[in-house]
């Protein structure tokens, strides 16, 4: 056998490989003792006010619940520690390093009502890459033990507006058994969420096993573009929290409303049983066409036309076209 048709055996034999579609994400119940979940979305879409009030909620149903800040902001935890800013793991490190001492439990998890948390945090500002920071951070758990913690859930609270490969770290690594995403009825918080999809599904093709559990729509105005989106990319709606007045005010005085027996306790005990019941899946993430599809033209200004500019709109001064002194040599 000649060494080219081993090499196109070889070929053929990439090419039906990598024709195999990996297998679907389970469909059934987890069976891991603990659920690691990452939840995703746009900065400011509210995140960490959902994060908070949902691991309040499983902790007074009777779970143990740990909640990570994984945004260098790390604000995931200041409203479940009533505004209070928990020092976080990345700062705490360096100080500890500094002075020859070693990072201990207590120096960075803290605890209220049954609900465990912490953050990681990030460099300063222009100082360091956040992405890398994630995965500092993740360094320091694991020699902390954090594959050996007993709690139900481990809530991941992943800023989703940045590309960083740090901030993917979750569904690369299959870290995490599914993803939740953060969104509103607005076209840059479904853009993220729309991203989020598109990276489980790249690392789906790659082997991976992380899947979408679902979509949380948080100040919903009943306009139904986030529903819409849900639809369409395959994913459930695990709830939705309204627009409410009442909601914003306590949320800014760093008030927890996910409480049994509260105004709003029914909608974060279901949300609580959605999260932990909804299977991973696997989505169907839009084109950049599609997701404008879900918005009327006058909102997204689908109807503008793309005109191409000219040399003249550049230099701003009509330009005369100078021959070329190439020298062209007429064929004989």
């Amino acid at each position: 056998m000649t060494e080219l048709t081993l090499q196109r055996e070889n070929d053929q034999r990439l090419r039906d490989e990598a024709a195999i579609e990996p297998d679907l994400p389970s469909t059934g119940p987890v069976k891991k003792e603990t659920q690691i979940i990452a939840i995703y979305g746009k900065g400011g879409i509210g995140k960490s006010f959902t994060l908070a009030n949902l691991s309040y909620m499983m902790a007074q149903q009777g779970k143990k619940v740990l909640l990570i800040g994984c945004d260098p902001k790390s604000d995931t935890t200041s409203l479940l520690f009533g505004g209070r800013a928990c020092p976080t793991i990345i700062e705490t490190s360096t100080k500890k390093k500094l002075a020859g001492d070693e990072v201990r439990i207590g120096d960075v998890c803290f605890k209220r009502d049954g609900v465990y948390a912490m953050e990681l945090g990030g460099p300063e500002v222009g100082r360091g890459c956040g992405g890398r920071g994630i995965i500092h951070g993740f360094e320091l758990l694991e020699k902390l033990g954090f594959h050996e913690w007993g709690f139900d859930y481990v809530l991941l609270d992943f800023l989703g507006d940045v590309v960083c490969g740090g901030f993917g770290l979750p569904i690369a690594r299959d870290m995490c058994q599914k993803v939740i995403v953060v969104g509103s009825n607005d076209l840059q918080s479904l853009y993220v969420a729309n991203n989020v999809c598109s990276a489980v599904e790249y690392f789906r093709k790659l082997g991976g096993n992380v899947g979408v559990a679902g979509m949380v729509i948080n100040k919903d105005d009943l306009t139904g573009e986030a529903q819409a989106f849900a639809e369409a990319v395959g994913i459930p709606v695990l709830a939705a929290i309204p627009a409410d007045e009442d909601i914003r005010r306590k949320s800014a005085n760093y008030e927890i409303i996910g409480r049994p027996g509260d105004r709003w306790g029914s909608l974060f005990e279901e949300l609580a049983q959605n999260v932990g019941e909804a299977p991973p899946v696997r989505p169907t993430p839009l084109t950049q066409d599609g997701l404008l599809g879900l918005f009327k033209s006058e909102v997204v200004g689908r109807d503008v036309v793309l005109e191409p500019a000219t040399i003249e709109d550049m230099c701003g001064r009509s330009v005369i076209e100078k021959p070329s002194l190439e020298v062209i040599y007429e064929s004989v």
